[in-house]
């Protein structure tokens, strides 16, 4: 089956390199220069990035007979890995608040979702996923690795690095899990909230055809989160070793090669000015 699969993924993997198309026409076109196209602009491309540290490495994995990674790839692998998922782990978190203010406070969107605001909530994304890195692969990497050295799975993920580890690994889970569900649940529950406000002012529009528009953008967001945020939490915010490693393996599929593809169109579904433009 490896090579049916591998051109399954190279199909998944070429339309989430396609989507530079929609960074493109965002760039390019005046009638998407706002703020949540901005966001939708570094979407793409923050898909890209970490689907890329994963899926060229799988697909050799699935042609080639050597399927080994040095020490050095798979710490570089995981370092950058890590980066990318908790900083759009972040993003989110900054769409939904400017989805937030565009409904909930619209008098005062243009104040305070400037292009400085926007940069400053992108950086922020990549501060909070360089030093979550930083310490997750610290955290990895600083244990002994002297025994069995197959990964059982198909890139260097903490939970499976850690079953390879010549020593105990209590501590190292514990780090695990307290970082993972800070970057999951913190961003988690700010969209969480901001989409219950949003909820509560759609209920409170007199304009059915407002509250339509406003209802499809939200439950088409609220789709891709579910499905990071769930696969990423069942990934590594629950009890050590409660996930075997072939559950572990599908799940993570998801968040590492079909979640980069679905994103931007999830987005853009039901987006009339992406469909002009």
């Amino acid at each position: 089956l490896q090579l049916p699969i591998s051109g399954v993924f190279l199909l998944i993997y070429a339309m989430t390199v396609g989507n530079l198309g929609m960074m493109t026409l965002i760039f390019t076109d005046s009638r998407l220069h706002s703020p949540m196209y901005f966001f939708l602009s570094v979407l793409p491309f923050l898909d890209i990035c970490y689907s890329s540290v994963v899926t060229p490495k799988l697909l050799v994995n699935f042609l080639a007979s050597d399927k080994s990674i040095s020490f050095e790839g798979c710490v570089i692998q995981l370092t950058f890995f890590v980066v990318h998922v908790t900083a759009e782990s972040f993003l989110l978190a900054s769409m939904a608040y400017d989805c937030f203010m565009a409904v909930c406070q619209p008098l005062h969107y243009g104040s305070v979702m400037t292009k400085g605001t926007c940069l400053q909530l992108v950086a922020a994304s990549y501060v909070f996923g360089g030093a979550n890195s930083a310490i997750q692969t610290g955290n990895v990497f600083a244990l002994p690795f002297c025994g069995p050295n197959q990964v059982t799975h198909y890139f260097c993920d903490i939970p499976p690095l850690l079953h390879l580890a010549c020593a105990n690994t209590g501590t190292a889970g514990v780090i695990l899990y307290i970082f993972s569900a800070l970057v999951t649940l913190l961003p988690a529950t700010i969209i969480l909230t901001s989409y219950s406000l949003i909820l509560a002012a759609i209920g409170r529009m007199h304009s059915a055809a407002g509250r339509e528009k406003a209802l499809s953008t939200c439950a088409s967001h609220f789709l891709a989160i579910a499905i990071f945020y769930g696969t990423v939490v069942f990934t590594y915010v629950q009890p050590h070793g409660s996930t075997n490693d072939t559950n572990g393996q599908v799940v993570s599929v998801f968040y590492t090669i079909i979640i980069p593809m679905l994103n931007p169109f999830i987005y853009s579904l039901r987006n009339k000015e992406v469909k002009d433009a």
